[in-house]
């Protein structure tokens, strides 16, 4: 289906929807906006953290609507923000307006969805400047083994 008529916004439409139904279907619901709001709070927290050059690289992997959504608000001069697990299940909670018990759920469905929608290369070197205690949110070791990489 076409909703704007051109080809690339069109795909990037749809792969945006195929991250928010994966989000959703981890949740048990069919709520796209809880969807959305928990995928924004995880790109922003992330790419908060990261280094300019590591963003860019892993922006590049988005939908083009997602990669909007990465760069919304987004103050490249202020990058890597430093804060701790506290600081991190704060603005998660609050970004994505769910419970603070709920964003470790929350983050990892979404990192799940980023490894089996990008190339998993791209999505360990973002996570892998995460300090451990970040890094444990956003996969915890109990975890299954994520997927090959896939578009």
């Amino acid at each position: 289906m076409s909703f704007t008529g051109v080809q690339s916004l069109d795909r990037s439409i749809d792969k945006t929807n195929v991250w928010l139904a994966d989000i959703a279907d981890g949740f048990g619901t069919t709520d796209r906006r809880l969807a959305y709001r928990v995928m924004r709070a995880w790109l922003h927290t992330l790419r908060d953290r990261l280094t300019v050059e590591v963003a860019a690289h892993f922006a590049a992997q988005l939908p083009e609507l997602v990669r909007g959504v990465f760069y919304d608000g987004w103050s490249p001069g202020r990058v890597p923000v430093k804060y701790d697990r506290d600081e991190y299940l704060a603005r998660f909670a609050r970004d994505a307006r769910v419970h603070r018990n709920d964003v470790g759920r929350a983050a990892a469905l979404v990192t799940a969805t980023a490894r089996r929608r990008m190339s998993n290369g791209v999505v360990d070197e973002a996570i892998g400047l995460l300090p451990a205690h970040i890094r444990e949110l956003l996969e915890p070791a109990t975890a299954e083994p994520a997927a090959g990489g896939r578009r």
